[in-house]
């Protein structure tokens, strides 16, 4: 995918017979889904002409164009909003290299998975942490790393 898009959900069931579909795996971001929002289905430009809420809350969305089952809804970096301080999107995260206090080396953020009591950083050396203060102590994207708390990790 273009690395200038970045991924808001994908194109879920049908809802209803008027085109309008469930958005799976959904932004969470205030207006992410508004009527009139410009996107992109799969790297090709379109349009939300319908929007509300379903069951659960998920958003139900309806294009100015059919799109298939399954396609990558995705926006442009630059209509994202400036987070506070401190706060950062999941794609910031993914690559980032994880290092323990003290500079033990364990590997790159390799997704960002949703819990119901908090995010969790998933490393491709298969460590799973949480996205909590009191584990992670830095991060630091100018220089493309996370720094966290002993203890946190497996013992080397």
């Amino acid at each position: 995918m273009d690395s200038d898009l970045v991924d808001i959900g994908k194109v879920g069931r049908p809802h209803g017979l008027d085109g309008s579909f469930f958005v799976e795996g959904a932004s969470t971001r205030d207006g992410a889904f508004a009527v009139g929002t410009a996107l992109y289905v799969d790297g090709e430009p379109a349009r939300i002409v319908a929007s509300k809420r379903g069951a659960q809350g998920r958003p139900v969305i309806r294009l100015d164009r059919p799109v298939a089952r399954g396609a990558t809804l995705a926006v442009p970096r630059s209509a994202l909003p400036e987070l506070p301080e401190d706060e950062y999107y999941a794609f910031q995260l993914v690559g980032l290299a994880v290092e323990e206090e003290g500079g033990r080396q364990l590997g790159r953020v390799r997704d960002v998975l949703e819990y119901p009591a908090n995010d969790v950083l998933e490393l491709d050396s298969g460590t799973a942490l949480p996205l909590v203060e009191a584990c992670v102590r830095l991060v630091d994207l100018a220089n493309g790393r996370i720094v966290i708390a002993p203890g946190f990790a497996d013992p080397a």
